[in-house]
């Protein structure tokens, strides 16, 4: 073949390559199809039905303020009494989501007309849940603070997480054609809405105005990112801008809905960056406690952390820590970037005897709490192998066997026999205590003595095989 034949022809491992290519670029083509169509809503998207919905959904009045009512009640006997599926079956109920959805739509389509009607049905709801809560645990005569209710007094960066994808997940239900309930009842449990509300009557009735104020922030938080959740969806998926006749109130109205979105997003940020710098040095400092502050016989009794004031308080209980191992542990908070700067605290006794006697009085009484709480687990579970250990002992000396079974079996064997009691005699003779498992047989009135003792005897023989028990008395009562 000559040097013209090759012109214009590729060498097989070129072509190979190129077929290779080529390939690859399909595959990763259809790859990006399939990605594309996963994630797309916007097909599937039904704005003016979504619109419509959200502000049927914000009226609050008749039905619905009743509804409000009644499930505070509920969410309060719920908090008030420490139970969870209470509490969660008040927030199923509950109407409160559908202001806060429509603030974020109304700011989302420059409906100013709506995003009034938003506030004031959410100003409503709240005041209204709160006065509901106040007078229950006004008149309720348990006044206990109970894990429900202390957990819903501070808010921390799981809250602010749960209220974003929450508002999300339900935006996002909201909008597709056929709403999807199952999503909307289970954003209403997990963003909990209504128990921060609750928490708030609570510390009013009971003047702790702390309590009343960290409950409020928190529905405040979970009330702001549920809307500024709803507001960016919107805005991504296209829903149309209300139109104005008039140019100068739509520029107005335009203007007024970006002042109000800057007004809540800017500080949602700065709250989002300052409960996770919280979380992150809470975090840092009980792991460097846990894993940097120890001792040789000396116990870590309690750690507080402060981020305000940058400490970190650990209460020891044992040998004295020497200074110089203690500074050790305070330069070594610095090989943490987020507990650069803090301070850490140590409270120890003055002697190798382990005594607290030195340490504060407010200080010894939370210690002794929790080892008082400590110990009182450890008593708790051993009642609880006692009495599991008696039970199986019981069922060792019956032999754990089924009565009914044991009964249906004598009957097929003895048709004489009328009825069947069993029974744990208890016996001595002064010298000894002993538990004999012990059978009455009732006979049929036409049975001849020497018949009833000469079957009782192999009822006997029997069950001490059936049941493989060494000591069993089987009796005639007639």
């Amino acid at each position: 073949m000559t040097n013209k034949d090759n012109i214009g022809t590729k060498p097989p491992e070129s072509e190979t390559l190129d077929n290779e290519l080529s390939t690859a670029k399909g595959l990763w083509t259809n790859i990006k199809v399939f990605i594309a169509e996963l994630l797309d809503i916007r097909a599937d998207t039904d704005r003016e039905s979504t619109v419509e919905a959200i502000k049927k959904d914000i009226s609050f009045k008749g039905h619905n303020a009743w509804i409000l009512i009644f499930s505070i009640f509920v969410a309060s006997i719920g908090l008030n009494v420490g139970s969870t599926a209470v509490v969660i079956g008040a927030m199923l109920i509950s109407p409160l989501m559908g202001p806060i959805v429509g603030i974020g739509l109304s700011i989302a389509i420059n409906d100013v007309d709506t995003l009034k009607r938003s506030f004031i049905n959410l100003g409503v709801m709240v005041l209204l849940s709160v006065l509901t809560a106040y007078i229950y645990f006004l008149i309720s005569p348990i006044k206990e603070e109970t894990p429900e209710l202390l957990s819903r007094t501070a808010p921390t960066i799981l809250d602010v997480l749960v209220a974003v994808f929450g508002g999300l997940a339900l935006i996002v239900a909201k909008t597709k054609k056929g709403t999807i309930a199952s999503v909307i009842f289970g954003v209403a449990i997990a963003t909990a809405l209504m128990p921060p509300l609750c928490t708030v009557g609570y510390g009013l009735a009971i003047g702790n105005f702390a309590y009343a104020g960290g409950a409020l922030y928190l529905f405040s938080i979970n009330a702001v990112f549920i809307a500024l959740s709803t507001f960016v969806v919107s805005k991504l998926l296209g829903f149309p801008l209300v139109k104005y006749a008039n140019q100068k109130r739509r520029k107005r109205i335009a203007q007024i809905a970006s002042i109000v979105a800057i007004v809540v997003i800017v500080p949602s940020i700065i709250l989002f960056v300052n409960l996770l710098r919280i979380q992150v040095f809470e975090s840092k400092a009980k792991e460097y406690t846990a894993k940097v502050v120890k001792y040789n016989g000396t116990e870590t009794i309690k750690s507080e952390q402060d981020f305000k004031k940058k400490e970190i308080e650990v209460y020891l209980i044992g040998k004295v820590v020497p200074k110089e191992t203690i500074e050790i542990w305070k330069d070594g908070l610095n090989n943490y970037e987020a507990l650069k700067g803090s301070k850490l605290i140590i409270h120890q006794g003055t002697n190798d005897s382990g005594d607290i006697s030195l340490l504060s009085s407010q200080v010894k009484s939370g210690i002794l709490e929790d080892l008082y709480l400590k110990n009182q687990e450890v008593i708790e579970n051993k009642d609880a192998q006692i009495s599991f250990l008696e039970n199986e002992l019981l069922k060792y000396k019956q032999g754990d066997f089924s009565f009914e079974e044991i009964s249906k079996e004598l009957k097929i064997n003895y048709e004489e026999v009328e009825s069947l009691n069993y029974a744990n005699t208890i016996s001595t003779n002064f010298k000894k205590t002993d538990t004999i498992p012990t059978f009455n047989v009732t006979w049929d009135s036409k049975t001849k003595n020497a018949t009833k003792i000469a079957d009782a005897q192999k009822i006997q023989k029997w069950l001490s095989l059936r049941l493989k028990l060494d000591t069993l008395a089987v009796r005639s009562l007639n």
